[in-house]
């Protein structure tokens, strides 16, 4: 969005820094970073709260699994957002290859969303 919007505004003093893409990559990589860490913890927080955990497998099939009996589940929304923020504002959106990042990233969020969501709340666990 930032992108578009910049290269027509180009008179502007410094609204050419938009068109440079080493430029649109540190900031995407200090945004990512900065919504991975605030909204991280608070989604995590939040997450305790209403006890949407990982469900436990039995400690004979899976011994390495005990240690997740109190962590939150669905923790993948924080690193997707992390991802789809920073490209959706600071991205060339008419890059092929932007759009496919952006389809794979929401597709394969969605699948593991399904996932977590079948664990959690219809509890049917396959071993």
């Amino acid at each position: 969005m930032f992108y578009s919007l910049f290269t027509h505004f180009n008179t502007f003093p410094g609204a050419r820094l938009f068109t440079y893409i080493s430029f649109r990559a540190i900031i995407a990589g200090v945004l990512a970073l900065c919504i991975s860490i605030w909204f991280g913890k608070w989604f995590i927080s939040w997450m305790k709260c209403h006890q949407f955990y990982e469900t436990q497998r039995d400690e004979k099939i899976d011994p390495a699994s005990k240690d997740k009996k109190n962590t939150p589940t669905m923790g993948g929304l924080v690193v997707i957002a992390a991802i789809l923020v920073p490209c959706l504002l600071l991205g060339k959106l008419s890059n092929i290859y932007m759009i496919l990042l952006l389809v794979t990233t929401v597709l394969m969020g969605a699948l593991g969303f399904a996932d977590d969501y079948i664990k959690t709340f219809r509890k049917r666990r396959q071993a």
